[in-house]
């Protein structure tokens, strides 16, 4: 046998042993590239989806009553500040419902669709701005089409306060804020004798905030301006504030100050934790 040949036949099993060892850890660093390349990926989606914490549901129904067939005139005030409202809350990413000068069935349909959308998360905000009555310590949203001679005509008629936080509740929200703006002379006030000026006190129940533009058994004037003093106020003050209870109490004292004690709006809290309006 020729040595020669032997050594270089050697000498290329040797080479190619090399050539397959190289490729071999080319192809291992390659694919652990890849696979460092696909833990990244799936680790950004990861947060991007599955861990980040779920936007939290935002509800309002807002109301704005100002065409009264029973009213001397109608009422500006209202639907102003239904339709400024709302542009506000949908700025904070409420899903909003807004009903104009809404008659009992548009009312109770409105509250049928707010509870459809509430589930254990959803902040939900009820706004009314109208005429209110309040019959039996308990608070009534009137509606346009409302004919009221007696008490009994303010329970068939009006909506209940009461009954939404209560609808809010058994549908578990998470918390109810709620503002009325119907603390005004109402033109059924002189119809049955046992007549009680303003509002009910509302009790809230758990985590609630509920705001009214006068004190519990007080009425207020409306002014000459677009929009009424408390929600004027409550729209400079739902920015600025860092919580829903901080603009809300903001925006009582400020009205208290500048009426001079006239009209001295009430805020009733059971809040268990901050509800703030940006996010």
């Amino acid at each position: 046998m020729d040595f020669r040949q032997l050594r270089i036949s050697h000498r290329s099993i040797t080479v190619a042993v090399a050539l397959v060892g190289l490729v071999s850890l080319a192809i291992g660093a390659h694919a652990a590239l890849n696979k460092r390349s696909l833990d990244a990926a799936k680790a950004i989606a990861t947060e991007q989806t599955g861990d980040a914490p779920a936007k939290t549901s935002r509800l309002a129904l807002v109301i704005g009553n100002g065409h009264y067939p029973d009213a001397s005139r109608p009422l500006a005030q209202p639907i102003n500040d239904a339709r400024d409202l709302s542009a506000a809350l949908r700025h904070n990413g409420f899903d909003v419902d807004v009903v104009e000068d809404a008659t009992k069935d548009d009312m109770n349909r409105a509250v049928g669709r707010l509870k459809a959308k509430i589930k254990s998360d959803s902040v939900v905000m009820l706004f009314f701005g109208g005429y209110g009555v309040q019959v039996g310590r308990e608070s009534y949203m009137i509606p346009v089409d409302a004919a009221i001679w007696k008490e009994a005509d303010v329970r068939r008629d009006g909506l209940s306060v009461e009954v939404v936080l209560d609808a809010m509740k058994e549908r578990g929200a998470k918390a109810k804020l709620v503002v009325l703006d119907a603390s005004r002379r109402n033109p059924y006030e002189r119809r049955f004798r046992s007549f009680s000026h303003g509002l009910a006190p509302i009790s809230p129940p758990e985590n609630a905030l509920i705001l009214t533009s006068a004190t519990p058994g007080k009425v207020a004037d409306d002014s000459r301006s677009s929009n009424s003093v408390l929600v004027s106020e409550l729209l400079n003050n739902l920015g600025a504030q860092a919580t829903a209870e901080a603009a809300f109490n903001k925006t009582r004292v400020t009205i208290s100050r500048v009426s001079e004690g006239e009209q001295v709006p009430s805020v009733s809290s059971s809040l268990l934790e901050d509800i703030r309006f940006g996010g």
